[in-house]
């Protein structure tokens, strides 16, 4: 039998009617004429009542919550965007709501289980490719070797030392991925200290010092700090940091000058990496700190790297609860920054200890 609101409403009326009439004609002095305009009304009145309650409170609602659920079993989730009703008494209304937030909810767990399974296939197919590069190119001169060249002292010493070149590309490729699985599943943790950002900063210059000048291109400070900038982070990781930003820098950059700076503005220090480089076109910004990831893949190939310098970046700075930017124009240059709270001097932190122990004294006095 087919239900809606009227036919519910009519049933009911009629029985709401009926029982109505027989009680008004055990009275003696109702005559059948009142006893007619009685069943009339009562009729009318709880068909149009019952009717707007089913039509508007019951049977509507139910009707949005099969539309749901059939647009969910379609996979069609342009329903999200309903309103709030979480606040309203109506409990077919307060279910419809949980339905669009069920809803929602599975979609976006669908869409991210699509996404993590395309960078899954995306990321065992680049660490697939990468391992390949240096395993067979070691492999090559290995085998060449074998088969009589190993007699040529002269030719001998190339293929052992392009061999070794090779497998120190795997190693560093192994380590890196090692220590961004590491950091992304929180096994390392930054042990945050202060210390002086500039003394940093130079000892990341004398480090790079020699890859820059093979390249001939200059690096240093931006202007002269004669204080020290103290930051309160982890020392061993900002400085992995600066290596990998000043590293990219040096392999995009075949001209010019790479600079090092730092502004200090309130309780925060931004430290910046200027290249004079290639630049990087506007399409790619979005995409430079994933793994692998190489706007020109063969020069970057040529200029070396395992291609995992600013994604390990990206997770140091995240894990200090900031974030490193970019801003670049093609052929001029790039900037990156990130910034880091303010630190103290030893002066300053055994300035500040000798004030809480003497309020201590205080107190205790």
């Amino acid at each position: 039998m087919f239900l809606n609101s009227r036919v519910v409403a009519l049933v009911l009326a009629v029985v709401v009617a009926a029982v109505t009439t027989a009680f008004l004609s055990l009275v003696p002095e109702v005559s059948d004429q009142a006893l007619l305009v009685a069943a009339l009304l009562s009729f009318a009145a709880t068909y149009l009542l019952l009717y707007i309650t089913f039509e508007f409170l019951v049977f509507k609602e139910i009707g949005e919550i099969y539309k749901v659920l059939n647009k969910m079993r379609k996979k069609d989730f342009s329903f999200i965007d309903a309103g709030d009703s979480s606040n309203t008494n109506n409990p077919l209304k307060r279910i419809n709501r949980e339905i669009y937030n069920y809803g929602v909810n599975r979609n976006k767990e669908i869409e991210d289980l699509r996404r993590l399974e395309v960078f899954r296939r995306e990321f065992l197919a680049d660490v697939s490719h990468e391992l390949k590069t240096p395993v067979f190119a070691a492999q090559g001169f290995v085998h060449t070797l074998l088969d009589g060249a190993v007699d040529d002292k002269k030719v001998r010493m190339k293929f052992l030392k392009r061999a070794a070149k090779s497998l120190d590309n795997l190693d560093s490729l192994i380590h890196d991925l090692l220590t961004l699985s590491q950091i992304e599943i929180g096994e390392i943790k930054m042990h945050l200290e202060h210390f002086d950002i500039v003394r940093t900063a130079h000892e990341v210059i004398d480090q790079l010092e020699n890859k820059v000048e093979k390249k001939g291109l200059e690096i240093g400070l931006d202007n002269e700090y004669p204080d020290p900038i103290f930051v309160h982070a982890d020392a061993e990781r900002i400085y992995r940091v600066l290596i990998n930003l000043i590293s990219n820098a040096i392999k995009y950059t075949h001209k010019g000058r790479i600079g090092l700076g730092f502004e200090v503005k309130g309780n925060e220090v931004r430290v910046f990496v200027r290249d004079t480089g290639v630049g990087i076109p506007t399409e790619d910004l979005d995409r430079i700190f994933e793994r692998f990831f190489r706007v020109d893949k063969s020069r970057s190939k040529d200029s070396g790297g395992t291609g995992l310098g600013l994604a390990i970046v990206k997770h140091i700075l995240e894990a200090h609860d900031t974030h490193v930017g970019v801003v670049s124009t093609v052929n001029k240059g790039s900037v990156f920054s990130f910034k880091l709270p303010i630190g103290q001097s030893t002066e300053e932190m055994e300035e500040e200890a000798n004030q809480e122990l003497e309020l201590l004294e205080v107190k205790d006095a």
